[in-house]
């Protein structure tokens, strides 16, 4: 904790000045995505992700100099927000004149849950917020901010469509998640998630707990475990075997590609093993 606050007192202490090019910086994979489209073809803004994809989700992660360096260079941070970025107190205490945009707020939560952007219409909701952030920060640029938030969301809205007439018929399903992300997709498309196999990040279930959660899965007649598609969890087979449910991976949508369409396609391709895991 200490080394990251000189981190933070060597690069940010003086603050960053307002410059013709606008430098903005995301904190991970999702804000990035939504950040390029929301962006799209505004002169002289740069959109930069703060975070290695691969990470994940930021609960636990610590910034490291280099981070420290991009947001010393930003105009813009666009963060979650609703605690999933747990290192943001230390930057706006020390970093004031940065200007930070939370796509979570006035969103809803579940049980404060940060995971929004996994419900269709959690990600609108963040995507506007962004559009009229970004047009009250830079006035120039908001005529395009607009126009591309409104292009964006269309195009959301047509994948909601889509995964609604998809999934209806398996409204009420029930099933089993690795961690707790999925708990808007769950809400959003009427499935019921019966339990949670880790109940805390990277904790580990008992033999009791795994017991447990193997005779509600056949009380329940559920069909399907669904995993984090990164994380590989041998416990997982066990459980599979031990209750004739069976494993399916779905995406997060916290890495992949640089693309304005790729959160689009990743959810593509979780509806696509949705309806096999539950035909």
């Amino acid at each position: 904790m200490k080394r990251t606050l000189i981190f933070l007192i060597i690069f940010c202490v003086t603050g960053v000045s307002w410059a013709k090019e606008i430098k903005i910086v995301t904190s991970f994979y999702p804000a990035y995505i939504m950040a390029l489209n929301v962006t799209k073809g505004a002169p002289g803004v740069s959109v930069a992700n703060l975070t290695p994809s691969i990470k994940g989700c930021l609960h636990d992660y610590s910034l490291t100099t280099a981070d420290m360096q991009k947001l010393s260079d930003a105009d813009i941070f666009i963060v979650n927000g609703a605690g999933m970025e747990g290192f943001l107190r230390n930057i706006a205490a020390q970093c004031p004149k940065l200007k930070v945009v939370k796509l979570a707020d006035k969103v809803p939560l579940i049980d404060n849950n940060p995971h929004i952007w996994l419900s269709i219409s959690g990600a609108i909701m963040q995507v506007k917020n962004l559009g009229m952030s970004l047009a009250g920060l830079d006035p120039g640029n908001a005529p395009l901010y607009q126009k591309n938030t409104d292009a964006y969301v269309v195009k959301l809205e047509r994948l909601g469509l889509k995964m609604y007439s998809a999934l209806a018929p398996y409204k009420g399903a029930k099933v089993i998640t690795l961690h707790d992300a999925f708990v808007y997709f769950a809400r959003e498309f009427g499935l019921e998630i019966v339990a949670v196999v880790e109940r805390e990040p990277d904790a580990q279930p008992s033999a009791k707990d795994l017991s447990e959660i193997i005779q509600l899965i056949k009380k329940e007649g559920v069909k399907a475990i669904f995993s984090d598609d990164w994380y590989p969890v041998s416990y997982l087979d066990t459980i599979a075997m031990e209750s004739g449910a069976s494993v399916y991976f779905i995406n997060p949508a916290v890495n992949g590609p640089n693309d304005p369409g790729a959160y689009i396609e990743i959810m593509q391709n979780n509806l696509d093993t949705l309806k096999e895991a539950l035909k």
